[in-house]
C-alpha cells in the first residue's frame, strides 16, 4: 500500500442542527476505528489550537483513498482534504538499511 499524509478541515454548514452535528461525530470516531483496524489510518493528530486534522493514511492509490477510504467518512461532505503522496525517504531513520 501507498502512503499519503492528509490534511482534513471540516466546515459545518451553517443552520446544521446540532443533533446532527454530534450524531456524524459519533459515526466518524467509529468509523476512523474501523479504517485504522483496516490498516487504512496509521497516524491521525491535530495541529495545537486548530480545528482540522493531519494523518498518515494507506490505500492501494490516490483512487482508492478517495473513494473507499476518505469517501466513507461520516464527515466527509464537510471535509476538505489535502492529500499528498508520499515516497519513502533513504534517509528515513524508520526504514531498515537506512543511512541515517
Amino acid at each position: 500500500m501507498k502512503e499519503f499524509l492528509v490534511e482534513l478541515t471540516t466546515n459545518v454548514p451553517e443552520g446544521t442542527d446540532p443533533a446532527e452535528v454530534d450524531r456524524r461525530r459519533a459515526a466518524e470516531a467509529v468509523r476512523a476505528a474501523e479504517l485504522a483496524a483496516e490498516g487504512h489510518l496509521v497516524r491521525l493528530w491535530r495541529p495545537a489550537g486548530e480545528l482540522r486534522s493531519v494523518g498518515l493514511w494507506r490505500a492501494a492509490d490516490e483512487g482508492e483513498l478517495h473513494e473507499k477510504v476518505l469517501g466513507t467518512l461520516p464527515l466527509r461532505p464537510w471535509m476538505t482534504p489535502v492529500v499528498t503522496a508520499l515516497e519513502p525517504h533513504p534517509n528515513d531513520p524508520g526504514m531498515a538499511g537506512g543511512t541515517a
